[in-house]
Order: C-alpha cells, then sequence, then structure tokens
C-alpha cells in the first residue's frame, strides 16, 4: 500500500514537471520531494516520469495515475466543501491565468478591494507568456482569448472588447497620418513577436492588412503600448490601454476595430468552490471597468 499523501506530491510534480517549483507549492524541500516520489513509484512498482531537459514528465503510467489522483483530490475538496463551516469556504490559493494587458489594467487596479472583501482567499495572479491549462490544473482559472474545446472545464464568455491602431500625434505629424491600410506598410508598425505569439487571436496585424509586419516588436503588450506612446510607430492596442493615455491617438478607427471576447475558463472539480465563485464574480465585474476605460476620449 502506498501513503495517500504521496498523490499529492505527485500531482505537484506532474502539474509544475520540476521538483523546485512543486517544493515551493508545498512547502517542502526538493530532497524530500523525490523520496516521496520515489516511494510511490516503488509501491507502485512502475515509473511515472520521465526525466529530460530539466522537466519531469509523465510516462504512460503517470498519464493513467494522473486521472485518478485527480479524481480523489476533487472528492477531497468536495468533502471540505460539505463538511466544513461557512466559515472556511471563502479561504483557500486560487491560481488565476491571464493576459498581461488585462492582468495589469484590468485586474491589478482592484486586487486592493478583493483582498479587503475575502482577506481569506490568497490568489495568484500568472501572466506569463501563454495560458496555463486548467484542465491539466496548471491554474484553477483562466481568463482567455478563446473557448478552448477540450478538457474538463466549465466555460463562460464574460465580454468582448475591441481594439484599434494608436500612434504618438509626434510620429504621425513627422511621419504621416494614413489614409487607407495599405499606407502602413509605408510606417513603422510595432506589434508581438511572430515565434512567441501565444494565441492566434493576438496576431491584430494581419487581420488589419494582408501581409503587414512589425519592425519593433516585444512580446509585452505593456512595452508595446509604452514604444506607442514614445513615438515609435503604429500598433494595435486595446482600447482599455490606450484610450486613457492622453500620449495617445487613434489612427483610422472608422477603418480598422477589431473586436475579441473574454472566455473565463475553470476546471469541472472546482467550479463549484465557494472561492472560485468569488474569484469568477470579481473576474466579472472587473470586465464591466474595461467599458469604463475603452469609452474615455472615444474617437
Amino acid at each position: 500500500m502506498f501513503d495517500w499523501d504521496d498523490l499529492r506530491v505527485f500531482l505537484a510534480v506532474a502539474r509544475a514537471r520540476k521538483l523546485a517549483p512543486a517544493a515551493r507549492t508545498l512547502a517542502m524541500d526538493a530532497t524530500t520531494i523525490a523520496r516521496r516520489l520515489g516511494r510511490l513509484e516503488r509501491a507502485l512498482g512502475t515509473e511515472l516520469f520521465e526525466i529530460g531537459a530539466g522537466e519531469r514528465t509523465l510516462t504512460a503510467r503517470g498519464q493513467m495515475l494522473l486521472r485518478h489522483a485527480e479524481a480523489a483530490e476533487s472528492a477531497a475538496l468536495s468533502a471540505v466543501e460539505d463538511v466544513s463551516g461557512q466559515e472556511r469556504l471563502l479561504a483557500g490559493q486560487v491560481r488565476l491565468s491571464v493576459a498581461e494587458g488585462f492582468g495589469t489594467w484590468a485586474l491589478a487596479p482592484g486586487l486592493a478591494a478583493f483582498n479587503r472583501r475575502h482577506p481569506g482567499i490568497r490568489l495568484d495572479l500568472i501572466t506569463a507568456s501563454g495560458f496555463l491549462n486548467p484542465s491539466k490544473r496548471e491554474a484553477d482559472m483562466a481568463v482567455m482569448l478563446a473557448r478552448p474545446q477540450r478538457g474538463r472545464l466549465a466555460v463562460r464568455r464574460m465580454g468582448d472588447y475591441r481594439l484599434h491602431l494608436y500612434a504618438a500625434p509626434g510620429y504621425l505629424a513627422q511621419a504621416g497620418t494614413p489614409g487607407r491600410t495599405s499606407d502602413l506598410k509605408e510606417h513603422v508598425l510595432i506589434g508581438y513577436v511572430p515565434e512567441f505569439i501565444f494565441s492566434p487571436e493576438l496576431d491584430y496585424l494581419d487581420e488589419v492588412e494582408a501581409g503587414l509586419e512589425a519592425s519593433l516588436r516585444s512580446t509585452s503588450i505593456n512595452v508595446q503600448h509604452r514604444m506607442i506612446a514614445e513615438g515609435a510607430g503604429i500598433g494595435v492596442l486595446p482600447d482599455f490601454i490606450a484610450r486613457h493615455d492622453p500620449r495617445l491617438v487613434p489612427v483610422m478607427p472608422e477603418r480598422v476595430e477589431i473586436t475579441r471576447s473574454f472566455w473565463l475558463v475553470t476546471h469541472g472539480d472546482l467550479k463549484k468552490l465557494a472561492r472560485i465563485a468569488a474569484v469568477g464574480q470579481w473576474l466579472q465585474e472587473r470586465i464591466a471597468t474595461l467599458h469604463t476605460l475603452s469609452e474615455r476620449s472615444a474617437p
């Protein structure tokens, strides 16, 4: 027989793929994590991970155990939810994966109020390149730009936002104001690094005009915003970022308008947890603030 608590260690390593971050999540040292994994593998008589390039990848038997371990975890969470009092429901950790721009401009300004409302919830806001996958329990929740098609997920469309071309008046005074989208080929364009676009919904320029390429590029929407505001060129920005910035003016707003949607994605086993519902409600409230930001100085 194996120690049931070793399943918790197994889940942490399966999700983090490395010992060090799993150890931090569990508040253990990496040596203990490795020892516990070895004990579990010996108890089950099989290897659960393959090690390569500094990461641990699940074997076929490891994938099989993952499904059962997540089911056990879900049952444990439901048991705590049913048995514990109401006071404990709004407590615990929630890991939320979001795009950098949304996290910076929509969520960060509301985090203080959220913490005052729910002091027992420890909210981890993850804005690394690429969304963490709730179906694999890399995150508890994610606000994505497209509806996922697979996985044990609860998905809800939260709302739309719009994007336009923006530039600094100084740049336009020097380089001229384009009148047609084809004119943009004669301008310095700012955008994402193509190889690092983690969602097709971020590939804006080709949607504006086929064949457009950015000559100044960054994986960060905040860096792009700063470059555009400093007069480096023309780029696509969400209205909730650009409309509040007096250094920016819209370019051809009547010709170019891009619409995107926010989708709230939650692992199906967690959707009934009170702390997950509390974060979801707060996210919907923060989505509403985007309309206020987008309406400022509208063209």
